[in-house]
C-alpha cells in the first residue's frame, strides 16, 4: 500500500500545478499534465489526450497574460484534497480551487471557484497526473482572467 509521503508528495504536485499557472508558465503545466487525459467543464470527451503536452497551448489559448507581470495575476488555491489510494502507484485525488485575481481596475477578488478530481501514477519516486475533470461551481467577473467566454457553472 502507499506510504504517508505519498499524500505529501500528491499534495506538491498540486501545489506545483497553482505555482506554474500563477507564473505563467504554461510549458511547464504542459509538461506535468503530459501523460494525462484532461476534460473541461462539461465535456464528454478529452479536451487535452495523454502525449500530446496540449494543456500548454490550451492556457496560452484561454488565459490572458498581463504584459507588465508575464503571468495572469492570479492565485490558484487548491484545498481540502481528499486522497485515495487504489493501490500503492494509484491514486484518485480530490480538491476544491479557487481563483483569485487582482488587475488593473478591478480589486482583488475570488473570480471561480470548482473542483479537480484527478487520477495520479506513481512512476518511480514520483507521482504523475493521468486524468483531470474540472467542475466548476460558481463564477465571478472573468473579464480580466479569460480571452474566451465561459458559460459559468457546470454541475458543482
Amino acid at each position: 500500500m502507499a506510504e504517508a509521503i505519498d499524500f505529501f508528495l500528491i499534495q506538491n504536485e498540486l501545489n506545483r500545478y497553482s505555482d506554474a499557472v500563477d507564473r505563467g508558465d504554461f510549458e511547464k503545466v504542459g509538461r506535468m499534465f503530459r501523460e494525462a487525459d484532461v476534460y473541461f467543464p462539461g465535456e464528454e470527451k478529452p479536451s487535452i489526450r495523454k502525449g500530446t503536452g496540449d494543456f500548454a497551448k490550451h492556457l496560452g489559448k484561454w488565459t490572458r497574460v498581463f504584459p507588465d507581470t508575464g503571468n495572469p495575476k492570479t492565485r490558484h488555491l487548491c484545498v481540502n484534497p481528499i486522497i485515495d489510494f487504489d493501490d500503492a502507484t494509484h491514486a484518485r485525488c480530490q480538491t476544491y480551487f479557487v481563483v483569485f485575481q487582482a488587475a488593473e481596475g478591478l480589486p482583488l477578488q475570488p473570480i471561480i471557484t470548482g473542483s479537480y478530481h484527478d487520477r495520479l501514477e506513481k512512476r518511480g519516486d514520483q507521482w504523475i497526473f493521468t486524468e483531470r475533470r474540472e467542475t466548476v461551481g460558481q463564477v465571478g467577473n472573468l473579464s480580466a482572467h479569460l480571452l474566451v467566454p465561459f458559460e459559468g457553472p457546470t454541475g458543482e
